[in-house]
């Protein structure tokens, strides 16, 4: 049985970078216990990441730097919503822009979400197919680095170190189910 959801008593901003939002909620429970949860905000139309697919069955990700880890990371294409774009129309930007191509057919695999308690930011997944060689000019502070991986093979990226972050190794498990389940 859902639980009622607990009473916003007071919401405001404690902190702030260019980027996100620091706020704070004042929350009352139905059984009357109160507590103050802070929430990241920002980013609010979502992010967007890429599976692309080669038609000779290759997957391709980016390396490039993550300041929080300070080290070169290895994923899937991936980045913001912008104002008025819709998901799949931010998925096919990022894509042209981060590995120099566009696609023809998008499947969705999953909307998920990282850290549900602190951040409210969701990102829709999905699988390119179909590539055609297209770019744009992304905002990356250097060129990225492209890689390819046989399908077969995509598996063996887990035992990578700098494929660590959570949300790529969703997207790979998720297409990996896709993709054998595909009809």
């Amino acid at each position: 049985m859902p639980k009622q959801r607990p009473k916003v008593l007071e919401q405001h901003i404690t902190a702030q970078s260019h980027f996100f939002k620091v706020e704070a909620l004042h929350l009352e429970f139905s059984n009357g216990e109160r507590r103050v949860y802070e929430r990241l905000t920002g980013g609010q139309a979502g992010a967007v990441m890429v599976v692309p697919v080669t038609a000779d069955g290759q997957l391709l990700l980016v390396r490039e730097y993550a300041a929080a880890t300070e080290r070169y990371e290895l994923s899937f294409p991936k980045g913001a919503i912008d104002a008025g774009e819709t998901a799949q129309q931010a998925a096919n930007r990022e894509l042209q822009e981060e590995i120099g191509f566009a696609a023809e057919k998008w499947q969705l695999l999953k909307e998920v979400t990282v850290a549900p308690s602190f951040f409210g930011g969701v990102m829709q997944i999905f699988v390119a197919d179909e590539l055609y060689p297209s770019r744009l000019l992304g905002d990356e502070p250097e060129p990225l680095i492209v890689e390819s991986i046989p399908i077969e093979q995509a598996l063996s990226l887990i035992d990578r170190p700098e494929f660590s972050e959570a949300r790529t190794i969703a997207a790979l498990y998720l297409f990996h189910q896709w993709w054998q389940n595909r009809g």
